[in-house]
């Protein structure tokens, strides 16, 4: 089942064209999305997520967000689905039509959860490391290469994840050239160990997490200590367990990488979904 929501409340048909042959966010993936999960109705950190929909669209200097037209089309999305308790919906926001008005283009959509992201949150993943191409300073030295918008040119992170599924392994853990781990193609990561929750610094180039900032709230709360730095890849190895966060797929554990087992992180990762869903 699939439901789209126009900006101004009203839906459309997700069979029929709706965008443009000649908008940018087509032509040349010159727009912002974001993605959210909904259970039961109630729709998980939307309000994080437009700000994050709003700080991405800043960097890619687009006209700024209707933020009251996003919750509308939200709303109209949830109020007509008939689906399962669960349902993914993207927000998307794109420059618009090539020479048109500047007039950008907005819509939501709602749609089912893929059966394999529920496969993986109950039984983990096998994860590779893949290079990246940078190093740890060029966020900050290149600015207009958009490290840490969440912007619609995904081709990389999708060849990553298709080099991967090569490689055997469902997911992908991007490193800097120099050896510093950033973030998934659609996830954040996360290391335990000794009660300590440890996840990258976005001054590296990745998106802030919104599943990752619910999942410390909670875990703070319960006694544990959350940090924020850089980790290699020697670091994972040796954690208690190696976690991605995204929106969709909560906290989903590595059970593998490289090809090689890590520590069995079945129980630990048990509690750290009932903590994340505390927050619910």
């Amino acid at each position: 089942m699939r439901v789209l929501a126009l900006l101004d409340g009203t839906l459309a048909d997700p069979e029929s064209p709706v965008v443009r042959v000649d908008d940018l966010g087509l032509l040349r993936g010159d727009g912002v999305f974001e993605t959210v999960l909904v259970v039961d109705g109630r729709p998980r950190e939307l309000a994080a997520h437009l700000d994050r929909l709003v700080a991405s669209a800043a960097m890619l200097e687009l006209p700024a967000p209707d933020r009251a037209a996003f919750d509308r089309a939200v709303g109209a999305v949830l109020d007509a689905w008939a689906g399962g308790r669960e349902l993914v919906m993207r927000l998307v926001h794109t420059r618009g039509v090539e020479g048109g008005d500047g007039t950008p283009t907005g819509f939501v959509l709602g749609s089912e959860i893929n059966p394999a992201t529920l496969r993986h949150r109950a039984d983990g993943i096998a994860a590779v490391t893949l290079e990246r191409g940078f190093d740890e300073g060029l966020a900050r030295r290149a600015p207009w290469l958009l490290l840490g918008a969440k912007s619609l040119s995904y081709a990389v992170n999708m060849a990553a994840l298709r080099e991967a599924e090569r490689r055997g392994a469902a997911d992908v853990l991007f490193t800097t050239s120099d050896g510093l781990v950033l973030e998934g193609p659609t996830s954040t990561v996360i290391a335990a160990s000794d009660g300590i929750l440890r996840t990258t610094p976005t001054a590296l180039g990745i998106l802030p997490g919104t599943t990752q900032a619910a999942l410390f709230r909670a875990a703070e709360r319960a006694g544990w200590v959350t940090k924020v730095e850089s980790l290699r890849v020697a670091d994972l190895r040796a954690a208690d367990g190696v976690f991605l966060a995204s929106s969709i797929r909560r906290i989903t554990r590595v059970h593998t990488l490289d090809g090689e087992p890590l520590t069995d992180s079945a129980a630990l990762h048990a509690e750290l979904t009932a903590l994340y869903e505390s927050e619910y």
